[in-house]
Parts: structure tokens; C-alpha cells; sequence
């Protein structure tokens, strides 16, 4: 059986190297950041509207949690002993909240302020045998 090759979702999401970090944009005009990036700034009240491509923080803290207890819809590929997957908010420095699975961590030891790093895994194995790779959150 041959290895699966890795691909990410989307391009331009995130880097892919051992300290993955988040694509965003960054509006020097009035500050703000978005993710995933932009070619406008988004802030209505924003004149200039000057967008730069940056990486944002590798770290934030948790401002909210879920547990998605049903699997995703496709193209999604749940395993036929699907778990239950935790699911957060991630407050970063720049202003921004950016919602992603948590990695390695059960319900019960999620906490709002608890401090999380970017890290990318494997989401599911499509039909081409491509290991489709997201962007993740692990506990520090």
C-alpha cells in the first residue's frame, strides 16, 4: 500500500513547516486582520483600505469551546469509530478570533484562557488517497 501524499485543504491557509502559522491580511490603514486573507479590508469604516499578506501568531488562548459530537458533512470522511472532536475559538494578539479542532485534548480539559499553538494534521484521506491536512490547535 502506498504512503498518502499530504495536501492542505485550501492554499494560502497556513504555512506548512514544523511552527506552522496562519496566512492572514493586515490593513495598515486601520489595523485590522482577517483571516483567511483578503484583497480588501473588510472594516466599513477603513478609507484606504491597504492590505498587506502577513503570518499571524503561532499562539492564542481559548475565548470559547464546542464539541462537534455528530461527524462533518463531506467531503469530510468520517471513520466508522468516529470520536467526538473539541472545537475552539482562538483569541490571537493581533485581534482576531479564528475557530479550529483541538488536537489531543478531551472536553473535560478545555478551559476558557487555557494557551494554544497552531499546529496542522490530517483532517481525512480522500478518495485519491491524498491526506488532506488542516490547520489545528494543541495545548501548550
Amino acid at each position: 500500500m502506498t504512503e498518502a501524499k499530504q495536501k492542505p485543504i485550501a492554499e494560502g491557509l497556513f504555512t506548512l513547516s514544523d511552527k506552522p502559522q496562519l496566512i492572514g491580511t493586515h490593513c495598515k490603514s486601520c489595523g485590522d486582520y482577517f483571516f483567511p486573507k483578503t484583497f480588501t479590508c473588510h472594516n466599513p469604516k477603513c478609507k484606504k483600505k491597504e492590505i498587506e499578506e502577513v503570518l499571524l501568531s503561532r499562539k492564542g488562548k481559548v475565548s470559547t469551546y464546542t464539541v462537534m459530537c455528530y461527524p462533518p458533512p463531506p467531503p469530510f470522511i468520517a471513520p466508522k469509530d468516529y470520536k467526538p472532536i473539541p472545537v475552539v475559538a482562538v483569541a490571537f494578539p493581533e485581534g482576531i478570533n479564528i475557530i479550529g479542532m483541538m488536537e489531543g485534548c478531551e472536553e473535560k480539559d478545555l478551559k476558557i484562557g487555557m494557551e494554544v499553538e497552531v499546529i496542522t494534521g490530517p483532517l481525512y484521506t480522500n478518495k485519491d488517497n491524498e491526506q488532506i491536512i488542516a490547520w489545528k490547535f494543541k495545548k501548550i
